[in-house]
């Protein structure tokens, strides 16, 4: 081994805690880019696997009540490559053990071939004989949600008339890789679920021998999707048709399609932090070993060995230092990673989902990690390769130290020397003081980042399933019903108020701008459908215009007193315009509002209804489900509190992963700056402390000197790291604002105290061992050290 390999073996071992700190910190950035892109990576090779595999449909349409041979005209539309039809509706499931009815949406297979599109797996059983119309095959999910198995059988509510349904198969679909029911926020999949009959069998139930109801196309290479939509359209809508939508618009597709934005989010936002902080903590690493070792620098050089040398020795320290926290990072970002696939599988349903190690994405990672590392040293090695060895053999100057601000501000007598000395030398370094300073912010900020999201969920579901909505049961009607309907769900037992609503699709028009949605009809003086401005303030529905969410009037470049051109999809159709009479907040989807009694006219209906939304005796609960199973007109019951248990039961298994790695990171960054500042200083200052030990000082004031100077450093980044936290959850906000979900820009107080105490335990940790080192100390050694 050459002599300079030797030293930097050596140097490794000597300065072992600091290596190890930092390549924690690397390690920290390098998992999370393994994470975050090794999952995205995943989730999109396994979507486009399956969507190609299974002939996931392009667009998508549905109608009232559409002829067969329209299919051959659909077809022949420029661009389309296959077309399939089918029946599909929502219908509600008699389960046993399930209190409430069960939701399920209902779709037809062909009964002679294979589907074309959106097709099926079955993992288990076999496939639906047409000779035997009550044959179904369940989705994985609710099955699984209810152990069912073929040869099992439950109760459906089809077309208002209740049917007994043999299971023969448990299937998948590409259309379902994530499964959530209409109005709901997440999958509740013992609440609702999916079920395939054989297409004979729903023609006959619901009366559409020879037509359907929902079409599906898949479309060519280079076809435009716009004008495939609008020809469509212009097919369908003497049929009922409620306009097609692409891909894009489809409800799993769109979830899955957010999740994959939000990984490519963190992996952006999340790895810079800790790879400028591991730039940091080697500058200030080498810079203090070059400082220390200008008379070896001197001497290598005058032995001959150049300046390339020199600095390749220094450079080598650094990578090394890398490369160590690249392989801890590509170890814990894999481990991590599947363990975050094994949570996907729960809420996305593929055939297949496995973590895969992509070399591409590991090899970014250590990329990026040796581009900060080098980055960061570039600086000190530099100042090494061009120390001449006359100038590096000479001893540096003595360190000057000079009042500072603090101690001209603070009356003279009421601080004492040790005090002094630790401002002193914070001021002597700023630049060091200032890196130290930042890095503690940043795990501050990673800290309040995180927890942010906690904050922000909660105060989702407070403004939707609180403040907003205050019925307990929200039925929904099989059609449009007249309100006698709802009277009578009025009078069932255990109902102590109910509330009629109309929800009618639209298409908004404003300029060259438009939106699908869904109209609410609601009434004037609602009290279980509420309504606030953007300042979380409620108002009441005025009774002229339309109301649109402002996520919706964003879409549109609307604002208050605008007209809008409102095309209804479904009924008459009617085309009117409409002046935006209120924008109000809401954290959830794109919709709009409208009086009832309004809309109604619009609509040219009389008193009109899609459902009602109840408040329930808790005491007559049972009674009224069981009431409601064996009401036909009835398509769908959703319990607010069941929608709520289960939402707070999926996000605290994904937020608690998620957060406990990022608490791991932050401490990581904490621990390894303070060490590494503690160190540095310690080894700077190994004869002063030594010498106060000698001068008499007790063994807790000289460690108060350097732990002195580590706790006013950390205090003085706690506010820092909060404001660096917040702008980090802004940001976060404005990445993750989709026609989904917005996250509600709001920090806790305890959520700033949580990350302060974290980084305050993670600091004291660190300063304990420092401390015992300073106990440690040989003072004859250190007394004997040149200056």
């Amino acid at each position: 081994m050459a002599p300079l390999d030797r030293k930097l073996v050596r140097d490794l071992w000597r300065m072992k805690g600091q290596v190890v700190a930092i390549a924690l910190v690397i390690a920290a950035g390098v998992a999370t880019v393994v994470l975050a892109l090794g999952t995205l990576h995943s989730l999109q090779e396994t979507r486009d696997a399956y969507y190609d595999r299974y002939q996931f449909a392009n667009v998508f349409a549905q109608a009232r009540r559409a002829p067969e041979h329209l299919a051959r005209q659909v077809a022949a539309i420029p661009g389309v490559a296959q077309v399939e039809t089918r029946i599909v509706d929502d219908i509600i499931l008699d389960i046993p053990g399930l209190e409430e009815p069960a939701r399920a949406r209902i779709l037809s297979l062909p009964d002679r071939v294979g589907a074309r599109l959106n097709r099926v797996q079955i993992r288990i059983g076999r496939g639906i004989d047409p000779d035997h119309p009550d044959e179904i095959l369940v989705h994985e999910a609710f099955a699984e949600a209810h152990g069912l198995v073929p040869g099992d059988t439950i109760t459906g509510n089809i077309n208002g008339k209740a049917r007994r349904l043999r299971v023969v198969g448990i299937a998948l679909s590409p259309e379902f890789v994530y499964v959530i029911g209409p109005g709901d926020l997440v999958p509740d999949n013992r609440r609702f679920g999916l079920i395939w009959m054989g297409r004979g069998a729903l023609e006959a139930a619901y009366d559409l021998d020879g037509a359907f109801n929902d079409i599906s196309l898949r479309l060519t290479r280079g076809a435009v999707e716009a004008e495939v939509i609008e020809r469509l359209d212009g097919l369908l809508d003497p049929f009922g048709g409620v306009g097609a939508y692409t891909r894009h618009d489809q409800i799993s597709d769109a979830f899955l399609r957010s999740e994959i934005e939000q990984l490519n989010n963190m992996a952006r936002i999340i790895p810079p932090i800790f790879l400028a902080v591991a730039a940091f903590l080697l500058n200030i690493v080498v810079t203090r070993l070059v400082e220390t070792e200008r008379e070896q620098i001197g001497l290598f050089k005058a032995f001959g060995y150049s300046d390339l040398a020199v600095g390749w020795l220094y450079l080598k320290l650094v990578l090394a230092i890398a490369v160590l926290g690249i392989l801890l990072g590509w170890a814990g970002g894999a481990w991590m990673g599947r363990g975050m696939t094994a949570l996907y599988i729960e809420y996305f349903r593929f055939p297949f989902l496995y973590y895969l190690i992509d070399p591409a994405v590991f090899a970014v990672a250590a990329l990026a990690s040796l581009a900060a590392a080098v980055a960061g040293a570039l600086y000190a090695v530099r100042r090494a390769v061009r120390l001449a060895p006359a100038v590096a053999m000479a001893p540096p100057a003595p360190t000057v130290y000079r009042h500072t601000i603090v101690e001209r501000a603070v009356p003279a007598g009421m601080m004492g020397p040790m005090t002094r000395m630790v401002w002193r030398h914070i001021a002597r370094w700023p630049l060091r003081s200032a890196t130290t300073i930042v890095g503690v912010a940043a795990s501050v900020a990673l800290l309040v980042l995180s927890l942010f999201f906690i904050d922000a969920i909660d105060e989702m579901l407070d403004a939707f399933f609180f403040r907003s909505q205050h019925q307990d049961v929200t039925v929904q009607f099989a059609d449009v019903r007249q309100d006698a309907v709802g009277f009578e769900i009025a009078h069932l037992p255990g109902v102590l108020a109910a509330e009629q609503f109309r929800a009618v699709p639209a298409r908004l028009r404003h300029g060259h701008l438009s939106r699908r949605t869904q109209i609410s009809g609601i009434e004037p003086d609602a009290q279980f459908s509420r309504l606030f401005d953007p300042n979380d303030r409620p108002i009441a529905l005025p009774p002229f215009g339309i109301v649109l969410t402002a996520k919706l009037a964003e879409r549109l470049d609307a604002v208050a007193g605008d007209v809008l051109t409102v095309e209804v999809l479904e009924g008459r159709r009617p085309v009117r315009r409409l002046p935006v009479s209120l924008i109000v907040q809401e954290y959830v989807g794109t919709a709009a509002y409208m009086d009832r009694s309004l809309l109604n006219r619009l609509m040219v209906e009389s008193a009109a209804a899609s459902g009602s939304h109840i408040t329930v005796d808790p005491l007559a609960q049972a009674d009224l489900m069981r009431a409601l199973k064996d009401i036909p007109v009835i398509q769908g019951v959703t319990a607010r509190r069941a929608a709520l248990d289960t939402f707070r039961s999926m996000i605290d298994d994904t937020m608690g992963t998620m957060v406990s790695f990022y608490l791991l990171f932050a401490s990581l960054i904490a621990v390894g700056v303070v060490y590494n500042s503690a160190r540095i200083s310690l080894s700077e200052r190994g004869r002063e402390l030594a010498s106060m030990r000698v001068l008499g000082f007790y063994k807790g004031e000289v460690i108060a000197v350097l732990l002195g100077e580590m706790a006013i450093l950390t205090v003085l980044a706690m506010p820092l790291g909060c404001l660096f936290g917040y702008g980090l959850a802004a940001l976060l906000v404005g990445l993750f604002d989709s026609d989904l979900y917005r996250l509600p820009l709001i920090v806790q107080p305890s959520t700033y105290g949580y990350a302060v105490l974290v980084i305050a335990v993670a600091a004291a940790a660190t300063g304990v061992a420092v401390a015992r080192r300073i106990a440690g100390l040989d003072l004859i050694a250190v007394l004997k050290t040149r200056e």
